[in-house]
């Protein structure tokens, strides 16, 4: 699912994601896949956990910088 994160609390380690659909989910700092700076504003791939989003990609720069620092 395609989002864009709309707030994130680096103090808390928590966010939360408009998706697509227009609903909103939470995230945790721990979910991101790949580092980016200032997450607010970013868009991002993710899937759906129970309650969060998880798996979290943030879709900025180039693709070594999206998908370089994830661990196969």
């Amino acid at each position: 699912m395609y989002g864009e994160i709309k707030k994130f609390r680096r103090d808390l380690g928590v966010g939360v994601i408009r998706a697509e659909d227009g609903r909103a989910y939470r995230f945790e700092g721990t979910d991101i896949r790949n580092r980016f700076e200032d997450l607010e504003g970013q868009e991002v791939h993710f899937q759906l956990g129970e309650l969060k989003a998880r798996d979290i990609i943030v879709l900025a720069g180039s693709p070594w910088s999206a998908f370089g620092s994830i661990g196969i």
